[in-house]
């Protein structure tokens, strides 16, 4: 297994992850209103600026979860099924790198929507 170097791991990654979201009995019914293919170019830009700092995404996500009916339990399902997608396909420092920064951006989001975690 390779480490995430490029554009193109970040893209397996998120294809492969939100592909657990889209079949996940608690994750599904939060997703459905999603417009797919507007949502995934978006999400290959946040983690490719996040993890290969290209500076390609521009918003701000807090605010695009703010409306959602989540609780921690969404949150919690949605860190494993994440950590399980990096750990089946990759390894190294962006791998473990990505996986913290999930789990940073999952406590941030909970702690400003007044969620406990």
């Amino acid at each position: 297994m390779n480490d995430i170097t490029d554009r193109k791991d970040i893209i397996h990654l998120v294809d492969a992850f939100y592909s657990r979201v889209k079949a996940d009995e608690l994750l599904r019914p939060v997703f459905l209103h999603v417009d797919w293919p507007h949502h995934l170019p978006v999400m290959y830009d946040f983690w490719s600026s996040m993890i290969l700092g290209d500076h390609s995404y521009h918003g701000n996500p807090l605010q695009k979860h703010l409306p959602l009916s989540i609780d921690s339990s969404h949150f919690r399902r949605w860190l494993e099924l994440f950590t399980l997608t990096v750990d089946e396909h990759f390894t190294g420092f962006n791998a473990k790198e990505i996986k913290s920064r999930a789990q940073n951006i999952a406590g941030m989001f909970q702690h400003k929507m007044g969620l406990m975690t």
